[in-house]
């Protein structure tokens, strides 16, 4: 995917394909390689794909929160000159995606939430004091997903490095506490947008009772069920997840 890769004034980010756009959001830890099955499925399916890196380390710190980084979806937008757009969201990055919808409804065509936080999620909270141990942020990275083999050496030794960077561990512990600050159960019954939701039955983080939660309290949401799967489907299953959004959106001819 580095060879999609552009940069553009503050923003540095993937971009393929024609026709209607769906922007990704990634989560607290993941990487833009973390959608490369999906970005490359649906840029090569009749939309115009993007994913921006999320500055999540290098906001000031007092700005490092889910309002600043849904401000900064809304200039990425700005800067690319988008209209309606698809949010396609993982962890963290729904819940920016909503935070987003809920101020700025007229830009949102449709939502997609796999794993997203916003209502609740187990975050690695406690584990902090413990992160000069690799084989304990290999157990929590790997403890993601239902095959612990997903989390790679590369994958373990990214966290392990954020983790034990003092800068990056604050703003982490920052956006943590703003993500619970910013609970969404008040505002989802107000967001019309059609909405998919796709969940891992094993997911830790954002257990399934959580995207039961947003089912029932979107107006207009479908929940789909992948087995086998922790808290990255898109990661996990990719086929199984590419192949359950590109039906979904025909279904709703998005």
């Amino acid at each position: 995917m580095t060879d999609k890769l552009k940069t553009e004034g503050k923003f540095t980010y993937a971009e393929a394909g024609e026709g209607p756009p769906i922007i990704v959001l990634h989560g607290l830890m993941g990487a833009l390689s973390n959608f490369e099955d999906t970005f490359e499925h649906f840029s090569n399916s009749g939309y115009q794909v993007l994913i921006p890196e999320l500055p999540l380390y290098s906001l000031p710190l007092l700005k490092t929160n889910v309002k600043n980084l849904a401000d900064f979806l809304v200039d990425f937008i700005e800067l690319k000159k988008l209209d309606k757009v698809i949010l396609l969201g993982n962890s963290l990055g729904g819940h920016i995606g909503l935070y987003f919808t809920k101020h700025h409804q007229e830009k949102v065509q449709a939502l997609i939430l796999t794993g997203s936080s916003g209502l609740y999620e187990k975050a690695m909270g406690d584990s902090f004091p413990k992160r000069g141990s690799y084989e304990y942020i290999k157990e929590k990275t790997q403890g993601v997903f239902f095959d612990p083999a997903i989390g790679t050496k590369e994958m373990v030794d990214d966290i392990f490095k954020i983790v034990n960077d003092r800068s990056s561990v604050i703003r982490t512990l920052a956006i943590a506490k703003s993500a619970i600050r910013h609970n969404m159960s008040g505002d989802l019954p107000k967001m019309k947008q059609p909405t998919c939701l796709i969940w891992g039955r094993q997911d830790v983080v954002t257990p399934p009772e959580v995207a039961v939660d947003f089912h029932k309290i979107l107006p207009d949401s479908d929940l789909f069920w992948i087995d086998q799967c922790g808290h990255a489907a898109m990661m996990e299953r990719p086929q199984e997840f590419n192949t359950i959004l590109h039906n979904w959106l025909k279904s709703r001819n998005i």
